[in-house]
């Protein structure tokens, strides 16, 4: 009896399930083919392809996004923020911080 192999699912497919098909950022559900996966710290500052720095993002969100980490993104758009803390459950606690902690220093610049 030959035994076959059930295919893995693609990283990308556990990133959308993780997210419900839903962009962090502006919390829009979108198909699969509208979302992408956005680093939460790019690779280009030496983030991973891990699932713990992958969310998913619709393509408007992640073109302003950019190659900005996502706390910095975030820092001044306090409706994405508390979006991407709602939905963005699947990201490494560290992340979680550094938003937190880069609007508490947004909010002692401007005091």
């Amino acid at each position: 009896m030959v035994r076959r192999r059930i295919p893995e699912r693609t990283l990308r497919e556990r990133i959308l399930d993780r997210d419900e098909y839903r962009c962090v950022y502006c919390a829009e559900i979108l198909p699969a083919d509208s979302l992408t996966l956005d680093h939460v710290q790019p690779k280009l500052r030496g983030g991973d392809r891990s699932p713990g720095n992958l969310v998913t993002a619709c393509r408007t969100c992640n073109a302003e996004k950019g190659s900005a980490p996502a706390w910095v993104y975030l820092s001044d758009r306090t409706e994405q923020r508390e979006n991407f803390l709602r939905y963005a459950r699947g990201v490494w606690p560290r992340h979680r911080r550094a938003i937190v902690e880069e609007v508490v220093k947004g909010s002692k610049r401007t005091a």
